[in-house]
């Protein structure tokens, strides 16, 4: 089935020295997945079938817990079956519609 979801992922445990750093890592890992992905002010959306899409979180958990004692994420999950281009077709219906 395929799926459009929207991960946000970062350490709780870094203080208040920024966080883009850890973001970029785990948007490097989602890069490197070859999925079609866009990055959003806060989370990343990620379009494919269930099981690629759910190994690219499981990598960028496993990129984030190497030096993270604590780890905040949140996955939300749209999936329909035979949709192809789910992010540009949402993006199109609604701004099709703005005045």
């Amino acid at each position: 089935m395929a799926v459009i979801i929207d991960l946000s992922i970062f350490p709780l445990d870094k203080g208040g020295s920024g966080l883009s750093s850890y973001v970029s890592r785990a948007l490097n890992v989602i890069k490197a997945s070859g999925l079609k992905y866009r990055l959003c002010p806060m989370g990343t959306s990620i379009e494919g079938e269930w099981d690629e899409v759910m190994g690219v979180v499981d990598a960028c958990y496993r990129e984030l817990e190497k030096d993270s004692d604590r780890l905040y994420m949140t996955i939300k999950v749209d999936a329909r079956k035979g949709r192809r281009d789910g992010m540009n077709q949402k993006l199109h219906s609604v701004e099709s519609k703005l005045a």
